[in-house]
């Protein structure tokens, strides 16, 4: 967490989409127009491409609206605003901080800049590669991956192409550090193991791994009314979605207890 103390920029992208600057917000009216905001989160997204051209950002984000000049006119005019946004005081004449340019390529300077998904990112990585030695370690690092997860990612763009598969690859990466945790929780904190997989079925409400780990939960506090209970649930959901059963090791969860003497 130490870089989220000391970035000079703070960007929050899972719920409400937020930026701070030293501690001073920067509002969606400060970028202007919605280009310009648009085209920093497109920035935020494609971080892990490093740098993009500028022909590529355009397709990507502009490709169906605009043929190539109208894109490059909004390119420019969205450019000038994000920049203006992150850096009001900036000289004329001296290179953009936040944004990088590097002849027509473009990208964010992750040096000076905390993003939230790229912290949920290096914390379940701690979480993973503690797991096996320092399960006191692994578990605060996926508690925190999990409390900055509160959201969905870049809700303003639902429905824009280029946010799926962050979106999608954010939720999967949450869901198996939810489904971890509540696997090394289920022997000793069977109820909190229980809340953590109802928080994945929130993200995901056929995602059966956290029906079964609510099932081995309320088998472990002796609740075979529960257990049969999300059972069905399961069974349900699996049914209306893709038109099948449950797994066999989900199954034998449930056969346990009703079999139970």
């Amino acid at each position: 967490m130490h870089k989220y103390r000391t970035a000079p920029l703070r960007v929050f992208t899972v719920g409400d989409f937020r930026v701070l600057r030293e501690n001073t917000e920067v509002t969606t009216k400060d970028f202007g127009r919605d280009n310009a905001l648009r085209l920093f989160q497109f920035l935020v997204t494609a971080r892990a491409q490093r740098a993009m051209h500028k022909e590529q950002i355009i397709d990507r984000i502009w490709g169906e609206e605009l043929d190539m000049k109208a894109g490059e006119q909004n390119f420019k005019v969205a450019l000038h605003g994000a920049n203006k946004a992150l850096e009001p005081d900036r000289p004329s004449r001296t290179e953009p901080r936040f944004i990088l340019r590097q002849g027509v390529t473009y990208q964010i300077n992750l040096s000076e800049i905390w993003i939230d998904v790229e912290a949920v990112d290096e914390f379940i990585g701690i979480g993973n590669r503690a797991f096996q030695t320092d399960k006191e370690l692994a578990e605060t690092a996926f508690r925190e991956a999990i409390n900055l997860h509160h959201g969905v990612y870049l809700p303003n763009r639902l429905y824009e192409d280029w946010s799926s598969d962050e979106r999608e690859r954010l939720q999967v990466l949450v869901l198996g550090a939810l489904m971890t945790l509540s696997e090394m929780l289920l022997e000793k904190n069977p109820a909190e193991s229980i809340r953590l997989a109802q928080n994945a079925l929130q993200l995901d409400p056929a995602w059966e791994d956290a029906y079964r780990i609510q099932m081995r939960a309320y088998r472990q506090k002796g609740n075979r009314p529960m257990v049969i209970k999300t059972y069905r649930a399961c069974e349900k959901i699996l049914e209306e979605e893709f038109g099948i059963e449950p797994l066999p090791e989900t199954k034998r969860v449930l056969r346990e207890v009703t079999e139970a003497k």
